[in-house]
């Protein structure tokens, strides 16, 4: 029987990463997807183009052997996943609770046909303890007494891939197509198979998943939101990320709190990473980030507030592990008083509803966004409520 994965998301990573590496390394893909149109169109051309978007120049890569299910699809959805080789999830948070349960339902039928072969879920999602979180919610799911921990690998990424956001012309060219810079590596936990680690040339497993995530989050994330929040007030008509890097003085200051963010690692993961090597992928990071060919937008990378200056995301997630490790984090700090004055939109000019909502929270004080957003104790933080507030009140006397 041919490898099949079952890929929870046909969305720019599904299709561009996930879907990419395992197609090109013999798997047929079976996407599940919400979107009616998108399906139909993979199962009319069983194939799909990634654009690597350079600036030397484009490559083209077909993608092929892959088709669709359609998520409302339900018997289809869960038989399809209860014969998989493997499957994987990548549909945001949003689309997590109905995702577990096709999982939970179908690892039930699963274990009436095949006995105890174990299922690996790759989690492809931007989630902190992501296999922790599964394994809660599956818990809640199933039997009593099906035994998870040992018929479930639950495998953490860290997704480092970038993909912008496509125009509304480049996508009616082709409704299947999807850009994406060359980076192809996809870091995976190595401890949470239960099968053998899949025979794909873009794996890259690791013993300290946790750490891994960590780096995801407080450097590539953390780092390039950092650029989106200073670029749009210093440059609040610029469009791409390239230019407002364009800027030495800038792109410094990005480093600089990136380099900041990477004293908690070195502190947290004394043995996993170096200096040498976070500044090394800092400096490789920024080059990436200025890639033109790529196109992408100071909106793309700062818009969704609410989530990006949660309590445990990039920003604040931060600041609270360098009170909890004794590290300065005023560059942080910074950035995130920074992002409470974003307000850039897509190509129609619309900011997400999500921003819309964080900036009526906003209007009510910063010190407001602060602890029913980003988790700050009134109390036990004050200083640095104290901090953030000389830093709001500096940017708004340069506003004036």
């Amino acid at each position: 029987m041919q490898n099949k994965l079952v890929l929870l998301g046909a969305g720019k990573i599904g299709r561009s990463f996930i879907g990419q590496v395992f197609s090109r390394s013999g798997y047929e893909v079976v996407f599940v997807d919400i979107n009616r149109q998108l399906v139909d169109k993979l199962n009319e051309c069983r194939q799909y183009k990634v654009i690597i978007k350079s600036e030397e120049a484009d490559e083209t890569i077909w993608i092929t052997n892959v088709r669709a299910v359609h998520f409302d699809d339900t018997e289809k959805v869960i038989a399809e996943l209860a014969n998989a080789s493997i499957a994987a999830v990548s549909v945001g948070q949003h689309g997590l609770p109905a995702a577990l349960s096709y999982i939970a339902q179908s690892l039930i039928i699963r274990r009436q046909h095949h006995g105890d072969w174990p299922l690996d879920i790759i989690i492809a999602e931007n989630l902190r303890n992501a296999d922790r979180y599964f394994s809660a919610e599956l818990s809640q799911l199933l039997p009593t007494d099906y035994p998870l921990n040992k018929l479930v690998g639950l495998v953490e990424t860290s997704i480092g891939k970038m993909v912008p956001i496509m125009s509304q012309k480049d996508m009616e060219a082709d409704s299947l197509q999807v850009f994406a810079e060359a980076y192809n590596t996809l870091i995976v936990a190595k401890n949470g198979f239960k099968n053998s680690i899949p025979q794909v040339s873009a794996l890259a497993p690791k013993e300290n998943m946790k750490a891994w995530v960590d780096r995801k989050l407080f450097i590539h994330n953390l780092g390039h939101s950092t650029a989106a929040y200073l670029g749009y007030l210093s440059y609040p008509t610029a469009t791409y990320m390239y230019e407002v890097l364009a800027s030495n003085e800038l792109k410094e200051e990005v480093r600089n709190t990136m380099l900041q963010a990477a004293d908690i690692l070195l502190k947290k993961y004394p043995k996993e990473f170096t200096l040498e090597s976070l500044t090394d992928h800092i400096d490789d990071l920024l080059k990436r980030f200025q890639n033109k060919a790529l196109g992408d937008t100071i909106f793309r990378v700062g818009c969704g507030l609410p989530r990006k200056l949660s309590a445990e995301d990039r920003l604040a997630g931060a600041i609270h592990l360098t009170c909890e490790l004794e590290l300065p984090c005023n560059l942080i700090l910074k950035a995130l008083v920074c992002a409470c004055h974003f307000r850039a939109t897509n190509e129609f000019g619309e900011m997400l509803t999500t921003d819309q909502d964080f900036v009526s929270i906003y209007k009510t004080g910063i010190e407001n966004v602060l602890i029913n957003i980003s988790g700050f104790d009134k109390i036990t933080d004050r200083e640095l409520i104290e901090k953030a507030i000389l830093y709001e009140n500096s940017l708004m006397r340069n506003k004036l």
